[in-house]
């Protein structure tokens, strides 16, 4: 396990991209769904199914799970109208033959059939009032070979009737037709990856998910109602906003910026690079602000160009970090990490890195890098986010969902981070760093060596020293480039649950051992065992850098507490992790539990809290 954890960041120039979940959601209908389709039909011998999607993308598949882009695809044939039918299922319905067969079908909110022109219909898609396939019918294709196999296009994706409609089934799984637009917020605790979707909504990818769920607890009202606020006040076409703390900025579809100091009360018009047009069409896609020194912002435009500005002045001045190696072409999205000079924009053309300087105006050419190559699909880059410790990079590529992978600009300059969850935390005595950005050979920091446990191309794993006494530590770290020192807060305890890329805790049964994740959910009664670490000194005290012995490993001294949803629930123990460096167990007894389903766990130590994490728990 703690290998598989650093290794997640071995690679930094060439970025390892792992897709995020699928492309479909779960809707309570008969299978996933996924973006709006318009029409859908068979080629002359039944043997591939085309799909058209409501954005233009052609598909093809021949085994009805998976699809392949096809722009080869022939010209669907015309939707033959019938003769007028004596009455429609449902008002607005439109009426189509079933090529090459003489049912009528009505397409509306639901799929209806004839037989007789129209004297009387039978609902295909309806279960009670509703429909098991979603609503917005669109296309119906008939097989060529067999009448019973319908494929129907609607607002929710393919589906697919074996048996004449009686059942049916989603071929969405491996559609790329997700249409996302915005990465709202990487995974974090019990919160998995949140976006929103064109047709969805604000989604949510749960922890150790592969089917995005709704979230309606995320609500979009405050962005657009600031854009609406600021349209009004300025009487312009807002079409981005974003802030931190008092620091407000606001651009607009014709390329202007206004930027604030007191939380947007009074609002100053921004000085743009020399020779940028003001004009309809040069859009202000997204600016990102620095949460920590926002006078730092970066802008993505559309239109004529430029595509990338910069400010070091909290939008007082802009300029232009086009160049050459970057395409002519809109920018949909932008972020940047101020420390590392590290900026990342979103385009037609995928994902592509430059470094700058973001903490002076310096003027220099950028040499832009596309990160988003082969194998990774050839679509548009919608989005672009670093979480918040800046060590995973997200994209959305339209149609296909979320990619992740490694953030290259970890290569240009050393971080340390919590092993366990990644996060900017303070150490604790006897817990887990990681140092990402190069391969440290040794570290040192107030007169004590910290051991050095695990050492790839781009990442290391140091344990704090038992004996360490903060409140600050200099740590001075080897790497190949020489030394580098950089600060950390130490506390007595400082605890943090482990948990894998996808935001899953690491947990398993103390009974038998197995591990615990959302396939294998935890049972009501049970004893489960959490790693986690931060959990300070030990007794009887143990030596920095060795494995913890498996039998009677040493207690931890602080007060540990355990937390279900909120509710406390016994600690039965927390020791060092047997065979473990760094790391430490919590076992706790779960409640009896009558509801199944997700519960937010976290423990404290000597009231420290520590991250908040998802258990799926069974009666």
């Amino acid at each position: 396990m703690l290998l598989a954890v650093v290794a997640a960041f071995a690679q930094v120039r060439t970025p390892n991209w792992r897709k995020v979940g699928g492309s479909a959601v779960d809707l309570n209908l008969a299978s996933p769904a996924t973006g709006a389709m318009e029409r859908v039909w068979y080629s002359s011998d039944g043997s591939t199914l085309y799909a058209r999607t409501a954005a233009g993308a052609l598909y093809a598949t021949t085994d009805f799970d998976t699809w392949r882009p096809a722009p080869e695809a022939p010209q669907p044939p015309d939707e033959s109208t019938p003769a007028p039918v004596v009455r429609l299922p449902e008002p607005g319905a439109r009426v189509v033959t079933a090529f090459p067969y003489n049912s009528q079908f009505a397409l509306g909110r639901h799929l209806s059939r004839s037989d007789d022109g129209g004297y009387s219909w039978t609902n295909l898609t309806a279960y009670k009032t509703q429909s098991v396939v979603g609503i917005g019918q669109r296309s119906l294709a008939v097989s060529p070979t067999n009448p019973d196999q319908l494929a129907l296009a609607n607002d929710y994706g393919v589906w697919r009737s074996m048996d004449g409609g009686l059942s049916w089934t989603g071929l969405n799984q491996a559609l790329p037709n997700l249409a996302v637009r915005r990465i709202l917020s990487t995974p974090t605790g019990t919160a998995g990856l949140r976006v929103l979707a064109d047709g969805m909504g604000p989604l949510e990818l749960p922890p150790g998910g592969s089917v995005w769920e709704p979230a309606p607890g995320v609500r979009m009202e405050e962005e657009a109602l600031l854009t609406q606020r600021y349209s009004s006040l300025l009487a312009a076409d807002i079409s981005a906003v974003a802030t931190s703390g008092d620091t407000l900025m606001a651009g607009s579809a014709d390329g202007r910026i206004w930027w604030s100091q007191d939380g947007g009360k009074t609002m100053n018009l921004s000085v743009m690079p020399q020779g940028m047009e003001v004009q309809a069409g040069n859009r202000i896609e997204r600016i990102w602000v620095d949460s920590s020194q926002p006078q730092v912002a970066l802008a993505a435009l559309s239109g004529t160009g430029p595509h990338v500005l910069r400010t070091t002045s909290r939008g007082l001045f802009w300029d232009a970090l086009d160049s050459a190696s970057l395409p002519n072409g809109p920018v949909w999205a932008i972020t940047g990490d101020r420390a590392s000079g590290a900026v990342y924009v979103a385009t037609d053309k995928g994902v592509f890195y430059g470094h700058t300087d973001l903490e002076y105006p310096v003027i220099a050419a950028v040499a832009w890098q596309n990160i988003t190559p082969v194998p990774m699909p050839v679509a548009r880059a919608t989005d672009v986010r670093l979480d918040p410790a800046g060590v995973q990079l997200y994209v959305a590529l339209d149609g296909y969902g979320v990619y992740r992978a490694p953030a290259p600009h970890r290569a240009d300059g050393l971080r340390i981070v919590n092993a366990a969850d990644y996060s900017n935390r303070a150490a604790a005595p006897g817990s887990l760093l990681s140092v990402i950005g190069a391969p440290v050979s040794s570290a040192r920091g107030a007169n004590l060596d910290f051991p050095v446990l695990q050492v790839l191309d781009s990442a290391s794993q140091i344990q704090v020293p038992f004996e360490v006494a903060g409140p600050n530590v200099l740590l001075t770290l080897e790497t190949p480039n020489g030394p580098q020192i950089r600060g950390i807060a130490v506390q007595p305890v400082s605890p943090a649950l482990l948990t894998g890329s996808d935001g899953e805790p690491v947990v398993a049964d103390a009974d038998t051992g197995l591990a615990v994740d959302s396939r294998n959910p935890a049972h009501s009664n049970a004893r489960i065992q959490i790693m986690a670490t931060g959990l300070g000194k030990v007794q009887p005290e143990w030596h920095t850098g060795i494995p913890a012995p498996a039998d009677d490993p040493p207690e931890v001294v602080a007060s540990v507490k355990a937390f279900l949803d909120g509710k406390p629930v016994p600690v039965t123990r927390a020791t060092l992790a047997p065979l473990f460096i760094g790391f430490y167990v919590v076992e706790i007894q779960l409640p009896p539990i009558t509801n199944a389903g997700p519960s937010v766990l976290h423990i404290s130590a000597d009231g420290q809290e520590s991250n908040r994490v998802q258990l799926v728990i069974e009666p």
